[in-house]
């Protein structure tokens, strides 16, 4: 298919420097109006009117490449044609039946049974929110193993909702609230370029994994048997974060030895974002419990579920449950989403595109003085910002600098990691090469102009 259709033509387009005026109007309101935690129109201040494939156009007429894709919901891209005739088809017919089945609920686990790994066998929808994935998968472990502790890793990010926000390790979420849900404990993550331990790749003995081996083992570790690991196969918002290939496999295998279930969190890395249906796929396992959400709803339509062996099914009816368990119209542009992705090869498109794009970021970071490291896997990139090289100190402030440039000169992306220093793309995967490479020139341009300025 060619993608290019499906995106605005002329992208980038910049009419006014943004905010436009007609964008202030709409921000003013909504500052005035809506409550104080709203937070993504500060970093991109505009309101939108319009979105297409991989791009955006704001109130004032400005049109966005998009790096950003609704915090990787929009996997087939914003209005897919195809996905917004099944909804407007299911539309009219049923929007709500709770847990009640319809045909629009059947085919859709059909179609996700039919890409899961066999194992995976059973399907469960929750609440609207991958929050509430978690929530489920956390309940599931510990009904089935009896047991209250929860392992997490560094740089984890599960959601806002307590128990998911207690699974999550950014303090600046959570500091404010504590104390959470009691008996969680974080072991680090493989996180290369700032290993826990001060270790290069190249002198690596997978010392972190081996540290989750060490608390379980030793009875004064301060860590009780927990019910369940949960972790990201490639973190998101810890920084777009891709562990060495052995990571994965080595702690399923810790956890088969001491008969902990392992949650593979899937909500922003699976569907297709990281080149593999599953993100998981890339490591050789198969968890017990996995997390869906965000482009499961194909649109935008909030959605999510677990996928679990048949064994771990011994929950009894009303155990998890919940109003907005039912969402037909979620169903129905999902499944068309599903299939639109496999009928199109989108998992090879973002893989090859991925690459090509790391190719052009590796260029930037060996060109540039202020980015560290550029990573990620698929569509799922991430541009560490730093005060210099050898010293690695994350510089938060200029990759806001490099944010707020991109957005006046037309690309969205947006910024996460342990220090809010990582410049993230999660694009619709629908993007083009040539949309990719004039987004990529803009970011190699912010760049440029923010190390100018220092």
């Amino acid at each position: 298919m060619n993608f290019r259709n499906l995106s605005f033509s002329g992208a980038p387009l910049i009419k006014t420097v943004p905010p436009g005026p007609k964008s202030k109007e709409y921000l003013d309101y909504q500052f005035a109006h809506e409550g104080s935690a709203v937070s993504y129109p500060r970093g991109m201040p505009m309101a939108i009117s319009q979105a297409k494939g991989a791009t955006v156009k704001d109130v004032d007429g400005n049109i966005y490449i998009d790096f950003f894709g609704g915090a990787g919901v929009m996997n087939v891209g914003h209005s897919n044609p195809e996905v917004i005739e099944a909804a407007s088809r299911q539309l009219g017919e049923l929007t709500h039946s709770l847990d009640i089945p319809n045909p629009a609920r059947k085919v859709m686990v059909d179609t996700l049974l039919s890409l899961l790994p066999g194992a995976l066998n059973k399907i469960f929808f929750g609440g609207p929110t991958g929050s509430d994935a978690v929530e489920a998968a956390v309940k599931l472990a510990k009904y089935n193993k009896g047991r209250y502790p929860m392992i997490a890793f560094e740089g984890s990010y599960h959601g806002m909702s307590a128990g998911a926000l207690s699974l999550s390790s950014g303090l600046s979420f959570k500091e404010d609230f504590l104390p959470l849900i009691p008996e969680v404990h974080f072991v680090p993550y493989a996180y290369c370029y700032r290993c826990a331990f001060g270790r290069k790749p190249e002198t690596c003995d997978l010392d972190c994994a081996q540290y989750l081996d060490h608390i379980l083992e030793d009875p004064h570790s301060g860590v009780g048997k927990p019910a369940a690991v949960i972790i990201e196969a490639i973190q998101g918002e810890g920084g777009s974060i891709v562990p060495p290939d052995p990571f994965v496999s080595r702690i399923k295998e810790i956890c088969n030895r001491y008969d902990i279930l392992m949650i593979v969190d899937e909500i922003q890395a699976g569907f297709c974002r990281t080149g593999k249906m599953f993100a998981f796929e890339h490591f050789g396992v198969i968890p017990d419990i996995i997390t869906l959400s965000k482009a499961l709803g194909g649109a935008g339509f909030p959605i999510s579920c677990i996928a679990y062996r048949d064994n771990l099914d011994t929950w009894p009816e009303g155990k998890h449950i919940g109003t907005f368990r039912g969402n037909v119209l979620a169903y129905a542009a999902g499944r068309v989403a599903l299939n639109f992705m496999i009928k199109n090869n989108l998992a090879e498109h973002t893989l090859t595109l991925g690459n090509l794009m790391l190719s052009w970021l590796k260029e930037i970071e060996r060109d540039s003085n202020i980015v560290g490291e550029a990573r990620g896997k698929g569509l799922m990139l991430g541009i560490e910002l730093v005060r210099d090289k050898v010293s690695k100190e994350p510089a938060p402030e200029l990759a806001r600098k490099v944010r707020t440039f991109c957005h006046r000169h037309g690309l969205l992306i947006e910024i996460g990691g342990h220090y809010s220093n990582v410049a993230r793309f999660l694009p619709p995967l629908v993007l083009t090469e040539e949309l990719a490479k004039k987004g990529t020139e803009i970011f190699a341009d912010a760049v440029k102009n923010v190390e100018k300025s220092l």
